[in-house]
């Protein structure tokens, strides 16, 4: 009778052990993706992607936009983990205050993705975004390709993030021997906060100041601040014979590109980031291997990461890029260009 008891009760405990693994393996996954900011066309394509691929995942996303505010989304973090996230999706304003929405994180066992931008000193879980190395290398290169010798101006992004550093370290690989040989001169060397057009049209408006409007090219580190460059450079009536370059194919920028105003943007296409950025949400919420193809230091621990490789885009290639695509439809990209004017890439 005793024995059966104790049977019994072992076969009970069983059913409900392997009743919660049960239930713990087919939990439906819950995402918490907290945004820098949704001011800007690009991020709103990766929310919008990102949600797409996690909901065919079988995961919900909860999603917050800081504003560029780093205390608030230090609060929405903490807030998308008291709503009992399985996984943290990070998209920090700035690179080092976000390394205590890491701290946060572990002390509940969860584990935080960074996503496009690097959290800096802390135990983040996996990183993945473009080579943003590559992308500094893409445009300086472009730049020098066409203006071999002049002056130059820098314009860098935010000095709060990490990705803007990177970006300036590709810059410089390829300046630095044409700065060397004395073929270019850089004449103003400037960081926009936030990445805004009107940090980046200030600087400008100072540099062709000093430098009495010789300036051959603008190295903008992407394309909002690219806009900034080419309104100061309207004002002088210099757009169209300053080379500007940019980075995220926004629709404003490849508008300038067509027009002439704006010389490359590097395109890094948004759709394959989020999706790959929502699958290595789902496998680090199951506890599940994840594909690295890199690892980059954030000055605390060497971080598994997945990077993808940008494209440069001009006028030349932007029908079999970035409209072949589907990132940005032929009669927005040309709709201040006469139609004889579209490639033929596009008009086809």
């Amino acid at each position: 009778m005793h024995f059966n008891r104790a049977v019994l009760s072992l076969i009970a405990c069983a059913a409900i052990l392997s009743g919660c693994s049960h239930r713990v393996a087919n939990k439906h996954i819950r995402i918490g993706l907290s945004m820098d900011s949704l001011q800007l066309e690009r991020w709103q394509r990766d929310r919008d992607a990102f949600n797409r691929r996690a909901q065919e995942l079988g995961a919900d996303v909860l999603v917050q936009s800081a504003d560029g505010n780093d205390a608030l989304q230090v609060q929405q973090a903490e807030n998308l983990l008291t709503q009992g996230v399985d996984v943290l999706v990070v998209v920090p304003h700035n690179g080092e205050i976000a390394a205590s929405i890491v701290d946060s994180a572990k002390q509940q066992h969860v584990p935080v993705l960074s996503y496009d931008r690097l959290i800096r000193n802390s135990d983040v879980d996996f990183y993945v975004s473009f080579d943003n190395f590559k992308v500094g290398e893409l445009q300086a290169k472009y730049l020098l390709d066409h203006a071999p010798k002049g002056n130059y101006v820098l314009i860098g992004g935010s000095p709060t993030d990490n990705n803007a550093r990177m970006v300036r370290d590709g810059q410089m690989k390829v300046l630095a021997p044409a700065i060397d040989r004395r073929d270019i001169k850089v004449v103003a060397d400037q960081w926009a906060k936030d990445w805004l057009p009107s940090e980046a049209l200030k600087h400008t408006e100072n540099a062709l100041t000093q430098a009495n409007n010789n300036v051959s090219a603008v190295v903008a580190s992407n394309d909002s601040t690219a806009g900034g460059v080419v309104q100061a450079l309207e004002e002088q009536k210099l757009a169209g014979t300053v080379l500007v370059s940019g980075q995220d194919a926004d629709l404003a920028a490849c508008q300038r590109i067509v027009a002439g105003t704006q010389s490359m943007t590097v395109y890094k296409p948004i759709r394959p980031l989020a999706t790959r950025a929502a699958e290595i949400a789902v496998a680090l919420a199951k506890h599940s291997q994840v594909e690295s193809n890199r690892k980059v230091n954030n000055g605390s621990k060497d971080v598994p990461t997945y990077f993808l490789m940008p494209l440069s885009v001009d006028k030349s290639n932007i029908g079999e890029t970035v409209i072949k695509d589907g990132f940005l439809k032929v009669e927005d990209v040309y709709h201040n260009v006469p139609r004889d004017r579209w490639t033929k890439e596009t008009s086809e």
